[in-house]
């Protein structure tokens, strides 16, 4: 998640067993703790730009890394608080924070490699968005309020609010992939795989994509009192032979695409404006739009040990913020889990099942 969520969980996590006269000592480096793993965003190339994919979320969010992940942080840290606490005590902060950041990041839709060495798969639990203002803001708020005025106990308030937030998103995507499965069986198709993602900054509403027939399917699902879906559209799943057949397999952009495959779960897809382009329809700005936030984009007659280029879309139109806005509070999106049929050019037409009963 965002720094802010993970440096106030782990003040959270080491003033929850704080003493009180320490207590502000002990959330200082809680938070700083809880956001040193992110430390890992400065391993890159300026030749390889898929070496930052595989590095960001791995030894250092990892389970076995705690430990030597608190020390080290407790050993540049510990001249700041050396007059308040001993060089065990700071470990011991250093390592209630550390300890929360793989956790929390393994709880949004990223990926995180909790078990690395012994496997580089990625565990992404979708229960939360990588930002989301309800989760963050009052925990912080607690969390500033047991150092202000060192009570432990607004402090493990904050952690239950944390715990129980994440607890309602697992609800919700539970709630969703139902939708998601009852929305294709209405399609007359059989997911291969289904995945859910909480959208921004929100429990509500959530980008679904399913994948049937060499096709990953994309809609959205507002997950409210009652379940609506808001229709998206389609594409083709990325098949390398088919969609670039120029492509030389023994070369370094053909083991960059797998590269990128892993970082992508598998989700890969032609770029719909780019014939060179290969994207992640994961993430989208509007959930229920295959509208890419990254991706890689490969070139033609380059030397077998070029690699890709990657770029990444960080800005965000006001036509997209609108759209988003407008899912959010319902418009657009079904009263109830819509029967749908795919036109011409790929997109979803509902009608309304109680309407037709």
């Amino acid at each position: 998640m965002d720094p802010i969520s993970q440096g106030a969980l782990g003040a959270a996590a080491a003033e929850s067993v704080a003493t009180r006269s320490k207590l502000r000592a002990w959330a200082l480096l809680g938070c700083l703790a809880g956001m040193a793993p992110d430390v890992d965003v400065f391993i890159g190339s300026a030749d390889d730009p898929l070496l930052f994919l595989e590095y960001h979320r791995q030894f250092t969010h990892a389970l076995v890394f705690i430990p030597v992940g608190a020390m080290v942080v407790a050993l540049v840290l510990h001249w700041t608080v050396r007059r308040t606490l001993t060089p065990m005590e700071s470990y011991l902060a250093c390592l209630a924070g550390y300890a929360t950041h793989g956790f929390l990041d393994a709880c949004t839709s990223y990926g995180t490699q909790l078990l690395w060495p012994f496997t580089d798969e990625r565990f992404a639990w979708n229960n939360v968005s990588v930002v989301d203002p309800l989760f963050t803001l009052p925990l912080l708020g607690l969390v500033v309020a047991a150092a202000v005025t060192r009570r432990r106990i607004l402090a493990l308030v904050g952690l239950a609010w944390a715990a129980g937030y994440l607890l309602l998103g697992v609800v919700q995507t539970q709630r969703v992939e139902a939708a998601v499965v009852a929305l294709a069986a209405e399609r007359g198709h059989q997911p291969n795989r289904v995945t859910v993602k909480a959208g921004f900054a929100n429990l509500l509403l959530w980008k679904v994509i399913y994948e049937h027939g060499g096709r990953y399917h994309v809609d959205a699902v507002r997950a409210g009192l009652n379940v609506s879906v808001c229709p998206g559209t389609s594409v083709a799943t990325l098949d390398v032979g088919r969609d670039l057949p120029w492509l030389d397999p023994d070369s370094q952009q053909a083991r960059d695409v797998e590269r990128f495959r892993w970082f992508s779960d598998d989700y890969l897809a032609l770029d719909p404006g780019n014939p060179h382009g290969v994207i992640d329809i994961r993430y989208s700005v509007v959930p229920n739009r295959i509208d890419p936030l990254w991706g890689i984009v490969l070139r033609r007659d380059v030397q077998p040990g070029s690699h890709v280029a990657f770029f990444a879309n960080e800005t965000i139109g006001p036509g997209q913020r609108s759209e988003y806005l407008q899912l959010l509070t319902g418009d657009g999106c079904g009263a109830t889990i819509p029967s749908t049929r795919t036109n011409e050019h790929g997109r979803h037409e509902s009608r309304n099942l109680a309407a037709d009963s």
